[in-house]
Parts: structure tokens; sequence; C-alpha cells
């Protein structure tokens, strides 16, 4: 089959590779479309994946092609979103019930060949049949989807609520939709992006602007702020933006590298809540639900969808913050 492959940081190709077989309780996954996502870059650029070369891919969905000799909950032909979130289910984390912090955490994409490829393997509980309603490619926002989820299971946020969110990528626009799905009073954007920008008001944000400075706070600041960049200096500013009891949500991915400062006896006096969240924890069949109820719009979130000989240029175009969510549909023709 054929399969994007990073040989070594900052190198991708696309070749050909075994077709994978499937385990006794896996199946085999032919992907109608794999999503980009930031995880995806990092890996390119060296962290994350403890071992290249990696066939990346984790936000995806197809059909299935094959079972395992123990597999009685789908059949060839069935249509499934996939978690790749992949768990020891032995470890501390995993037995008080907190999976996405296992001592052994694993992905496929990540740790095991992804879905950058005509053919991905997948456990079958991993796997969410899909209603007829839902198109297949559509299909692979519901992993990112599913972060968001569980980035709001976090929040445990409250009717009215003020909120700012840094960043207007696929995951900010996202938050948006769940904010204003939850009942926020208001949900103000900040990017550098004018197009990214554009989406946001598209999709009914209170307001937007490339800088927070250009923004009317709200009368007792904002109850809740998230980064949705991973950018240093875009967390620094937003930290300093959260209200007297507000909470501060980490939800982008930053580089290992990255730093940024806090003011110990600000978070005591104003009793602010610093909090983050790590990918998927038992939010994927729900996100699934959300995606079927219409929550978020494929076609407003879907900016291209290019065939499996372009991923190169298509983690290019991410990089340079070309689009919003970029897809690769490997039934589509070479162009």
């Amino acid at each position: 089959m054929r399969a994007a492959v990073i040989t070594r940081p900052d190198d991708i190709t696309v070749t050909t590779i075994d077709d994978p077989a499937p385990g006794p309780r896996e199946v085999i996954v032919e992907v109608s479309a794999c999503g980009l996502c930031g995880t995806d870059l990092h890996i390119l650029e060296g962290q994350f994946a403890p071992k290249l070369p990696i066939v990346p891919g984790h936000e995806f969905a197809g059909e299935v092609v094959a079972v395992g000799s123990g597999v009685t909950e789908l059949r060839v032909g069935d249509r499934v979103a996939v978690d790749p979130s992949l768990y020891c289910f032995e470890c501390h984390y995993c037995r008080i019930g907190r999976n996405n912090l296992c001592e052994r955490w694993a992905a496929i994409g990540v740790t095991r060949p992804g879905a950058a490829a005509d053919f991905v393997a997948a456990p079958v509980a991993n796997c969410t049949i899909l209603p007829d309603a839902v198109r297949t490619e559509d299909a692979a926002l519901i992993e990112p989807l599913s972060c968001a989820v569980r980035g709001y299971d976090i929040l445990r946020a409250r009717l009215a609520s003020r909120v700012l969110i840094y960043g207007a990528g696929t995951m900010g626009l996202m938050m948006l939709q769940l904010a204003k799905a939850t009942g926020a009073a208001s949900v103000d954007v900040v990017d550098i992006n004018a197009e990214r920008l554009s989406t946001a008001r598209q999709l009914g944000c209170s307001s937007s602007a490339g800088s927070a400075d250009e923004l009317n706070p709200p009368r007792h600041g904002w109850d809740l702020v998230i980064d949705a960049t991973g950018n240093a200096n875009a967390i620094q500013d937003a930290l300093g933006r959260v209200g007297k009891g507000g909470t501060y949500l980490q939800f982008g991915v930053a580089d290992y590298a990255a730093r940024a400062t806090i003011k110990p006896y600000q978070i005591y006096n104003q009793e602010i809540t610093i909090t983050g969240s790590m990918a998927v924890l038992h939010s994927f069949e729900r996100a699934a639900e959300l995606f079927a109820t219409g929550v978020i719009d494929p076609d407003v979130f879907i900016s291209d969808r290019l065939p499996l000989s372009a991923f190169p240029d298509a983690m290019a175009r991410f990089r340079a913050g070309i689009g919003r969510k970029i897809q690769i549909q490997p039934s589509l023709p070479d162009a």
C-alpha cells in the first residue's frame, strides 16, 4: 500500500510499504480521510514520536475491509471513526480512570503506523460506527472534536460564561462552537491570521481581533481563557487576561521548550484556576454523537481535501498556517 512516512525530522516520503494485517481483536480500515494536526507537525519536527520512521495520521475515518479472528462487533463494509488512543489498562492512571495519562500511553499515528496511508490497523474497541447521515470523510473531524469535548469536561463550563479563545485554527474554532453550545454569554477570539478570524466571525464569535488589546474586555474580565495555539507568546498573554475567579485552560500543544511565567500572588488572591487538557478521555463516542447532530459544519472546517501523494505539500501548507483543517483523502487522484 501507499503511505506517507516521516523517516527523520523534516523528511516525509510517500512510498510503498506492506499492507497491515489485523490482530485477533483488530480491524483493517481503508482510509477515507485523514486530518492533519499540530501533533503531526511536532512529530515532523522531531518531537513526540519515540521512534522514527513512523506513518503519521491519528485523525481518521474509513471503511472496514478486514476483521481479526476474534472480532464480532464489526463486519466488512462498516463505516467507522477511530479513537487513536492506546492505553495499557494496567498502570496507576489507567486503574483510576485517567487513561489519557497512561504511563505507557501510545497512539495510532504517533507510536504505531497511522492513517496517512491507504489502510490502517485499529483495535475494534476504538472504532465507532457512523450513522448513515454522516459522510465518512467528514467523520475524520470526530477525533479533534473529542479532544475539545475533553477540554470542556475539564472546564465544567457554566452558563453565561465570558470566554476568550486564543487561536482560530480547527481546535480554537471547535472550542468556539462548544462554548456557544454550552451557553456562553460571549466568545471572543484572538488570532494573527485574518483568514481564520473571518471564519470565527462566520461561526458567530462575539468579537475578534489580532490582539487581545484590541478587544473590549467584559466588565469583570473573562471567566474562561483558552489557549488553542501552543505558542509561548500567546500563552503568556492569555495568562494575564483571566478575570477574578476565572479559569485558564492550556489546550494548545506547546513545544517542550516553551516557557511562561505566572504571578503566584495573583493566582492566590484572585482564586484563578490554571489547568490543562490532554487528548481524549471518555469523550470519543460523545463527540461522534455531537458531530451527528451538526454541532460543527464540516464544509466550514475542512478547507483542503488532497490526495495522499500531496502529503508533504499538505504539511508545508499546515506549517505555514494556510487554510483550516487540511485533509488527506487517499482515494483522490493525484493532481
